[in-house]
């Protein structure tokens, strides 16, 4: 499973090559006190969680100073997996669930990740601006673009317009209908040949 991840990331340097092998045997021990990876999928750790959150770098590559908010964050993902990549992308884990954080903030320590912080509160509270807000499966399209108006900073630097970058599944018709919005979608089996990518989905909005 981790070769997978070596195979669509064949950039990785030593230390980020590394820092993900350490990233199951982490999180498994964490796991088994605070669940935040359902435990009858932590085989698919790597497939289901941590290749699922690199797709955004497929989808786009965040340039040095690049600021970012991981809206309800659960577990740490796309955060953590991110952070790896991107080590000059500063990333800001929220979530309203007190324990998760403690989980990430574990992960952080062992990986000694100096570009993650977290923030235990709800999304809305924060009056901070960033250049993206990404999300995994945590609520519908409308939800996602409330909690975010008026966080994403209207000046862009990387190739990709700043924006809302979330990752879903399923059929996204009614849901993106709702929006009233021009939202983008980009199937992930154009990046991953695995059979659990084939439902899912990037979806990207311009605030």
């Amino acid at each position: 499973m981790l070769e997978t991840v070596f195979t669509y990331f064949p950039q990785l340097n030593p230390q980020q090559r590394l820092a993900f092998q350490q990233l199951y045997n982490i999180y498994k021990e964490w796991n088994d006190k605070i669940n935040v990876v359902s435990r009858k999928d932590f085989d698919n750790f790597y497939i289901h969680h941590v290749l699922h959150s690199l797709s955004i770098a497929k989808f786009v590559q965040f340039k040095k100073g690049t600021l970012i908010m991981d809206l309800g964050t659960g577990g740490g993902f796309p955060t953590i997996p991110l952070a790896i990549i991107f080590p000059e992308t500063k990333f800001l884990a929220v979530d309203s669930i007190q324990k998760k954080l403690k989980v990430i903030d574990g992960v952080v320590e062992a990986l000694d990740l100096k570009n993650v912080k977290t923030h235990w509160g709800r999304a809305e509270a924060i009056s901070l601006q960033f250049d993206f807000i990404i999300t995994r499966a945590v609520a519908p399209m409308a939800d996602l673009l409330r909690w975010s108006r008026g966080k994403i900073h209207p000046i862009s630097f990387n190739d990709l317009d700043n924006g809302l970058i979330a990752l879903k599944g399923g059929d996204l018709t009614e849901e993106i209908k709702e929006c009233k919005r021009k939202i983008k979608t980009k199937p992930l089996s154009d990046y991953f040949k695995e059979e659990f990518f084939e439902t899912k989905f990037i979806t990207y909005v311009k605030p």
